[in-house]
């Protein structure tokens, strides 16, 4: 959920009546930034399916209104739960004006207050709608259910980040530390290599800042030169996470304040199925997001020696609730300032959820020390899917943007 802020409006209303006035006033340049935004919108693809479509280009602010006003009104579903934000994501799509005005300002300010009241949605308690919207995602899941608990669910959220049922998720040879399990339900990525401190670098097309990413934490630089892996996670997916080794915590946060929207080219994080692949990273360290930082045994060295070393793992709430929720014994280790005192993790333990929205974990690795993805026979790596869920989640009807990707380094 949004960060806590006294101003935050109450009602949909009161939140439509407020961004009416600053445009008429034009408050902290909401009306300029707006209008701008709106005059230099880039028509989204051919090929876009009709529900997706939102043409954003000189609209005013009644415009604007009435979209937050269905949105907030509109009950998510398991196949269309990106629609709204991929209809509101043609406002910034390769438009600068659009990418200033959602994520700086009075327009983050706006964002900022309208994540929230959805968040207040999401959280209001055996209503209705709620127990309807509930009903309606477990018909639609339907046999993946069982490997959750069965409920009952008080609030969405509640049912949205629900518990998996005993041994559903058994974990991989959970006392060999040389093996890193999966943090959560994703697709998972390789996606940048000799990682940088200071200055983004382009690596097949991606780039990431790591030290801005950990917010400066002392500990960017144990994963200079090194690796990171993506783990997104899709909106029907269990969105609690896990540690992916054993080991101790050392830092962490779960408090880092960011923007709310602002990819530019949010359909092609989808890009038919290849979840993330040749995507910017680089935008993610000005999300809302928490990180860890585990120090692990790594495999003695040949000449039996023990070695030790650090794995990092970044939580980031993108888009809709951006909400990023450690346990208390995860919350803030070593932070600021602090006698440094470990929490002891075991590989699979629970170490906090996202509720409704985008989200995706950032695994981080030291040089040198996961070179690739590697699977054994027999092991899971994918699912035969539902057309339907193919086509809503994975953006198969999608064709890609204007900025051309290589297909190889």
């Amino acid at each position: 959920m949004a960060q806590n802020d006294e101003s935050f409006s109450t009602s949909i209303k009161e939140f439509t009546d407020k961004i009416r006035q600053w445009y008429r006033d034009d408050f902290e340049g909401f009306k300029t930034m707006y209008d701008a935004a709106t005059a230099n919108v880039v028509p989204y693809p051919k090929g876009t399916l009709p529900s997706l479509q939102c043409d954003w280009k000189g609209q005013g602010i009644d415009f604007l209104c009435e979209f937050f006003e269905d949105w907030y009104a509109w009950d998510p579903g398991v196949s269309n739960g990106l629609e709204y934000i991929e209809k509101f994501s043609w406002l910034n799509y390769e438009n600068s004006y659009g990418m200033v005005f959602v994520t700086c300002g009075p327009g983050h300010k706006a964002l900022a207050d309208f994540t929230h009241l959805q968040g207040l949605l999401m959280d209001e308690e055996d209503n209705e709608r709620t127990q309807a919207l509930i009903a309606t995602w477990v018909k639609q899941l339907g046999p993946k259910m069982k490997d959750y608990e069965s409920g009952p669910w008080s609030t969405f959220n509640d049912f949205f980040v629900r518990e998996l049922a005993e041994n559903a998720r058994p974990i991989s040879a959970k006392h060999d530390n040389t093996v890193v399990v999966a943090p959560a339900d994703c697709v998972i990525n390789m996606i940048v290599d000799e990682l940088k401190k200071d200055t983004p670098i382009p690596v097949k097309t991606v780039t990431m800042n790591v030290e801005q990413l950990l917010d400066k934490s002392p500990f960017a630089d144990a994963f200079i030169g090194g690796t990171a892996v993506s783990c997104i996670l899709m909106p029907d997916s269990y969105h609690w996470y896990h540690a992916p080794v054993a080991g101790e915590v050392v830092e962490s946060r779960d408090d880092i304040a960011g923007v709310y929207y602002g990819m530019r080219d949010f359909p092609d994080l989808l890009d038919k199925g290849n979840v993330g692949y040749g995507y910017d990273y680089e935008m993610f360290d000005h999300f809302r997001r928490g990180y860890l930082i585990i120090k692990t045994q790594y495999p003695d060295s040949p000449e039996g020696e023990k070695q030790e070393g650090y794995v990092g793992m970044v939580t980031v709430g993108l888009n809709s609730i951006a909400s990023v929720n450690y346990l208390p014994e995860f919350q803030n280790i070593n932070h600021p300032v602090a006698p440094v005192v470990p929490v002891n993790v075991t590989k699979g333990d629970k170490i906090g959820n996202f509720k409704y929205g985008g989200s995706l974990n950032i695994l981080l690795f030291e040089k040198e020390r996961f070179p690739a993805l590697q699977l054994l026979q027999g092991q899971r790596i994918g699912l035969l899917e539902p057309k339907e869920r193919t086509k809503r989640l994975f953006g198969s009807h999608r064709t890609q943007s204007r900025r051309r990707r290589p297909l190889a380094p």
